[in-house]
């Protein structure tokens, strides 16, 4: 092949090249300089023609591409909707905390009222009763900490063992932690109560920190998280090298962990923090009654003889009660989010 044609043949793309190449073997005379580069342009031109006639027809069948979605009005309308079902309770929290109990009964449930008084409720919050509403805080923090921290350290050692341990009657624990996990926990209140009566363990802290250490949906999670996140031939590339178990679990195995260990805790704080029968049953002394409790007897005082209704009070520390789980959802939320999506795609 001549120089000339060489040149004009580099300017041409891979496809092209190789039909030049057949076209030259078939005995076809291949195009030199000018035309070469005119057949080009032809060629880009049909291409972002082919491409845009693609396009259209894509938006017209409703495909689209996965990196350039398509919009669609109604996804958006429904998807809008949703945002304002879940955000309008805490909407009308954030509004009613800064009224006075008769702002809270004479205006509009979505209006602010003639003061704004949340400071003020804030602070009747934290000292009202003697301040007890700080001792249900620091009684909560205390069931989360010892009772979900418990129950999501159990649920990683347990769900890891399982998936990376062959051992008899492996089968049997998994047909026990499936069955538990379909038993509600309303359906367990009644006979924890009285074995816990038989102990002398109820209206105590002890009677709402063990039954929250036992999490059988986050020992499920955790077990095909670890099946998952933690190959296996790493692991025995760490025992071939001589690391002892405990080795391997704490420096390999725990740090592809973390996005199902901050999803299982984020599960299991939430159950706890919000847990509302359990301690209603077993505790009889408000010293030691969660947030959930107080606040319901807090909301009942209006129905006792001589009690005042504090509807303000209420509702500011229902308010103040869910930041912490809102500051925590929001500080995890990329830990939380990818373990809520493994094993989404295969690889």
């Amino acid at each position: 092949m001549s120089t000339s044609k060489t040149m004009a043949a580099a300017t041409l793309t891979a496809a092209e090249q190789l039909e030049l190449a057949e076209d030259a073997d078939a005995g076809t005379p291949v195009l030199e300089g000018g035309a070469a580069r005119r057949a080009e342009r032809r060629h880009q031109r049909r291409v972002a023609r082919d491409e845009a006639a693609e396009r259209k027809r894509s938006a017209r069948s409703g495909f689209s591409n996965p990196a350039n979605p398509r919009r669609s009005w109604l996804l958006t309308l429904v998807t809008g909707l949703f945002v304002l079902y879940c955000l309008f309770p805490l909407v009308w929290l954030v509004i009613n905390a800064t009224k006075t109990q008769p702002d809270f009964v004479s205006t509009f449930g979505l209006g602010f009222g003639r003061s704004f008084a949340l400071w003020d409720n804030l602070v009747t919050v934290f000292t009202y009763q003697d301040g007890i509403f700080g001792r249900w805080l620091l009684n909560t923090l205390l069931y989360v900490v010892v009772g979900a921290g418990g129950a999501t350290l159990l649920a990683i050692m347990g769900g890891y063992a399982l998936a990376k341990f062959r051992f008899p009657g492996r089968r049997l624990v998994f047909a026990v932690i499936i069955g538990a996990i379909s038993v509600p926990g309303i359906a367990l209140a009644v006979p924890q109560f009285l074995l816990f009566a038989k102990l002398g363990l109820t209206n105590t802290p002890w009677s709402m920190i063990i039954p929250s250490l036992i999490s059988p949906f986050g020992l499920y999670l955790m077990w095909i998280f670890s099946d998952q996140a933690v190959p296996g031939e790493l692991l025995e590339a760490a025992r071939v090298d001589g690391a002892s178990e405990t080795r391997t679990f704490l420096t390999i195995s725990l740090p592809l962990l973390a996005p199902g260990i901050v999803t299982t805790a984020l599960f299991t704080i939430v159950a706890t923090w919000n847990n509302y029968f359990l301690p209603l049953i077993m505790l009889k002394d408000s010293n030691w009654y969660p947030l959930t409790i107080g606040l319901n007897q807090w909301n009942k005082q209006a129905n006792t003889v001589g009690g005042q209704a504090i509807q303000n009070l209420v509702v500011t520390g229902s308010l103040v009660t869910i930041i912490p789980l809102i500051v925590a959802f929001l500080a995890l939320q990329k830990y939380w989010q990818s373990g809520l999506a493994a094993g989404a795609v295969k690889e």
